[in-house]
């Protein structure tokens, strides 16, 4: 179970820095009030509606105003994710060694060698004691 809220938790972490990151740009193309497409990595194409400019500019130029608007919106991302240690103060740097210390030291368990008997020989047996009082554990 903990392995499986570890991995969850990963993967969270990893997407939300992800998209944290990414830059996209969102457009859309309105004829009046309705949005007629919209395209999140292109452009958007048009509802084809556009008044076509007259070529000949001698003559009186009258145009009237489209009724088509394109927006775009612009999401950006994060670009400086990585602090230095350097830029930190003496009280930061000291946090966060010592959180890193205990944090890595969190997981790891200590066992003390309690083999103390390890360097040592028993001594020599001269009489089985348990045969001569024949007291046997059953």
């Amino acid at each position: 179970m903990k392995e499986i809220f570890h991995k969850i938790a990963s993967f969270s972490l990893a997407l939300i820095v992800l998209l944290s990151t990414v830059s996209f740009t969102v457009d859309s193309h309105y004829c009046g009030d309705t949005l007629v497409d919209t395209s999140l990595f292109g452009h958007a194409e048009t509802c084809g509606m556009e008044v076509q400019q007259q070529s000949n500019s001698s003559e009186c130029d009258i145009s009237k105003k489209g009724c088509c608007s394109d927006e775009q919106v612009i999401v950006e991302g994060q670009d400086t994710l990585k602090t230095s240690f350097d830029k930190l103060d003496k009280d930061q740097q000291l946090f966060v060694a010592a959180f890193i210390h205990t944090y890595i030291n969190l997981f790891f368990e200590f066992q003390e060698d309690l083999n103390s008997y390890r360097d040592y020989t028993p001594p020599p047996l001269v009489r089985d004691i348990q045969v001569l009082d024949q007291t046997f554990l059953i």
